[in-house]
């Protein structure tokens, strides 16, 4: 009996000396903000609470710029614009028997053809170049008729325009049947085109939808793009359209329900739908009262009037086991790249003891015969 109170009081005083080296999967939260009240700790310890989310909800972006850029009118104009390129037919009535434009016999006169030069103007008789790129078909026409005013007081004027052939849409990459596609008619949109290019590629996860139109990059996501209707973009002549995986993630390490790099499956997560992304953290091993969210800062994001992080390093602490931080945590936003660590309850030190402890019972019994 001897020997089996000198084993668990062996097991007992390892158990102590070595708590915090006992095996485990994860952290214990003391362990990372240890030192967090020094003046030369590196990161700050930011508790989310409904007291602060709507301050934190303002501090500074990281890992993105927060946002898509998207077109501010992605239907543009109902009525069609004239580009270069596009073909003008005009047809001009006159009833003046000295007509300058048509004889005794036709009273009208018809024009086709008329290309759209590289300055946006065509040639009409009398009239020389005329421009009419970026105007409407309507107001192209009313254009024309007030110069012939002049020339034929009583013209009546009846304007139509083709797309040219240089009006066409580049489908890049991430498609089906990526290729150079004409653009139909001036309301031509991107879900058309998409559905002429055979679809997003099945192989892409979280695809993300890129126009590349006159210099500048606009981009949303596929599953934005099909929600939203006010979201589907008229193109135009030129533009590239280039469909790619949205490369925005976070890490999840600890006690959750999986350790990996996680994709964001959506434009905005708040830290909720982070955990549940991750299967929610480990019944038997996570405590519920120390998931962290480590984010670092810029230089240039830190702020001293309280409006942002003091330091670069923080780490925002949420707890589970109250309707307050679960409400403030479900409003909380995950930035890419942030680190999400579900910390291990210290219970389960206790729990390896009480194991050890156990194990060193069967050994004795074991041993004695008992």
């Amino acid at each position: 009996m001897h020997g089996f109170f000198r084993i668990i009081l062996f097991c007992v005083s390892c158990a102590a000396l070595t708590a915090c080296t006992l095996p485990r999967g994860a952290a214990i939260q003391s362990e990372i903000t240890r030192n967090k009240n020094a003046e030369d700790a590196p990161f700050s310890v930011v508790p989310i609470n409904r007291e602060n989310i709507a301050s934190l909800r303002e501090w500074p972006v990281t890992g993105w710029a927060g946002h898509y850029h998207w077109f501010s009118n992605p239907r543009g104009p109902k009525s069609n614009l004239i580009r270069t390129g596009d073909r003008i037919d005009l047809v001009i009535w006159d009833n003046q028997q000295n007509s300058l434009l048509t004889s005794a016999e036709q009273k009208s006169v018809e024009m086709t053809g008329l290309t759209v030069s590289s300055t946006g103007t065509i040639f009409v008789p009398y009239l020389n170049e005329v421009p009419v790129r970026g105007k409407t078909p309507e107001a192209a026409r009313d254009r024309i008729a007030s110069d012939l005013e002049l020339v034929v007081p009583a013209a009546q004027v009846q304007l139509s325009v083709s797309p040219g052939p240089d009006n066409s849409i580049d489908a890049v990459r991430g498609f089906a049947s990526p290729g150079t596609y004409p653009l139909p008619n001036r309301n031509y949109s991107l879900l058309s085109l998409i559905s002429a290019a055979g679809g997003i590629s099945e192989s892409l996860q979280n695809p993300l939808v890129r126009v590349i139109r006159e210099g500048k990059t606009f981009e949303i996501r596929a599953d934005t793009l099909f929600e939203r209707a006010s979201t589907n973009v008229v193109m135009r002549g030129g533009d590239k359209i280039i469909v790619e995986e949205d490369e925005r993630y976070f890490v999840a390490l600890g006690a959750t329900g999986t350790e990996t790099i996680v994709p964001f499956n959506r434009e905005r997560i708040t830290a909720i739908e982070a955990l549940a992304l991750l299967g929610g953290i480990s019944d038997n091993r996570a405590n519920p009262q120390g998931v962290l969210i480590l984010r670092e800062y810029s230089g240039k994001q830190l702020r001293t009037d309280g409006s942002g992080p003091d330091k670069r390093q923080v780490v925002f602490t949420i707890d589970l086991t109250s309707a307050d931080g679960l409400f403030a945590a479900n409003k909380f936003q995950v930035n890419p790249r942030d680190l999400v660590v579900a910390t291990e309850s210290p219970v389960n030190s206790v729990r390896t003891v009480f194991g050890l402890i156990g194990a060193a019972v069967g050994v004795s019994r074991a041993v004695t015969g008992d």
